[in-house]
């Protein structure tokens, strides 16, 4: 199990020494792959190539200064190899159900990654090849998992020792419209895959798995209101590289949407195998997301926030300490950027801009608690997203008073 130890600074370049003349392939523009791709063109002599199988994805960034379009099928070998082939660095953000083998072939190309497509796979599976051509593979690296991973890194290294870690995380429209309150900027099949995925947390230093969308909570948070967190599998790559004996993490949502999901997948609409319908052999998830993509689409301009709550716990020099890390982003209007898109897409490319420049070199498949537990990494992270108008509230609670132990149930309660 490659539990999570300092890594010493691997820098060979400041985080201002950008290069000039990279070359970053972008694969999947949807609203979060297109942000990427715009963050990046921003970049003084760096080429772009964003590709889609869709022209109405691309049709955005066809005026876009640095952006190279290609509607291209990237699940064709021989189409990602073309697209892929003189990139300095290839972005992974396409759908979850091809993002493992996406990536698969992108490591084994040589080329260095960052990927935003959240399969299901275990992406340690492709560490040993990652090593072997060289490469840097940073996975799930998004808001929750990603800017979350990299806080859990960077705390981890930080403290003298972490007893408890709890994500809550939620991204939400502003606008609540019946009957379920929510729009996504990701796939409706990725979506669904949270609610069927089991839910793995750790409890007593013991892998703890529970069924997704279970353990309801209301819980109120400052600027939004009140949300029900329920239980998601987004503790994903901590639950193996952190030596922390109580972690969890909880998906929000405005309160009612986790019984609508739950009596969707218990009566089969998630369900992956075909049943016959009128003689003709029908995937029930098919037809689900089929229906669900249009109520769930953000539309043009659709505003939406993304709320975030990060707490841990242990101890530090002598004492024991809680540190709170709060997120609250909201739709930009002054770019028509989605929340959503905002905190994952601009995480994942300022990600790519530290492998670009190297200042995180570290080979193999890394989570990004990786990038948290290198120095100069989280404040560099930090740093960017503030530019971008996105700002991490953090606060240390002195605990060495309480005799409580720490664990992760404790924290199931309102939070102000």
């Amino acid at each position: 199990m490659p539990l999570l130890t300092p890594i010493a600074d691997t820098r060979g370049k400041s985080p201002g020494c950008l290069e000039s003349n990279m070359r970053i392939t972008v694969l999947g523009t949807g609203l979060v792959g297109g942000a990427i791709a715009r963050d990046l063109a921003g970049e003084q002599g760096w080429a772009i190539r964003a590709v889609d199988r869709s022209e109405k994805s691309l049709d955005k960034l066809r005026d876009q200064a640095g952006i190279q379009v290609a509607c291209k099928d990237a699940s064709d070998d021989a189409t990602l190899g073309a697209v892929i082939g003189d990139a300095d660095l290839v972005v992974n953000a396409v759908p979850g159900d091809i993002g493992f083998r996406t990536m698969r072939r992108i490591i084994d190309a040589g080329k260095d990654v960052v990927d935003i497509s959240f399969f299901g796979e275990d992406p340690f599976e492709l560490d040993d090849l990652a090593k072997q051509r060289g490469v840097t593979a940073i996975v799930d690296c998004g808001v929750a998992p990603g800017l979350s991973n990299v806080i859990a890194g960077h705390v981890h290294r930080n403290m003298d020792k972490v007893e408890s870690y709890l994500c809550l995380v939620g991204g939400l429209p502003v606008v609540r419209s019946w009957p379920y309150e929510y729009k996504a900027v990701f796939s409706p099949l990725d979506v669904m895959a949270e609610f069927t995925r089991p839910a793995r947390f750790v409890e007593h230093g013991e892998l703890v798995v529970r069924p997704a969308l279970s353990d309801v909570e209301l819980i109120d948070f400052k600027g939004v209101g009140t949300l029900e967190a329920f239980n998601t599998d987004g503790l994903r790559s901590l639950a193996r590289t952190l030596d922390v004996p109580f972690m969890k993490e909880k998906t929000m949502r405005y309160p009612g949407h986790a019984n609508l999901a739950r009596a969707l997948r218990d009566s089969g609409f998630f369900n992956t195998e075909c049943i016959d319908v009128d003689g003709t052999q029908v995937r029930p998830i098919d037809v689900t997301s089929r229906l669900l993509i249009e109520q769930w689409r953000l539309e043009e301009d659709e505003e939406d926030l993304t709320v975030m709550q990060v707490i841990m716990e242990g101890q530090h020099n002598g004492r024991r300490e809680r540190r709170d890390f709060y997120l609250l982003d909201r739709f930009d209007a002054a770019t028509g950027t989605n929340s959503m898109a905002r905190t994952t897409g601009y995480t994942c490319a300022i990600a790519a801009r530290q492998v670009l420049t190297g200042m995180f070199t570290r080979k193999g498949v890394c989570p990004p608690e990786y990038l948290g537990a290198t120095e100069g990494c989280y404040e560099h992270l930090l740093a960017e997203l503030g530019q971008r108008g996105i700002h991490l509230d953090a606060a240390v609670t002195d605990l060495s008073a309480t005799a409580d132990h720490p664990e992760i149930n404790r924290f199931q309660r309102k939070i102000a």
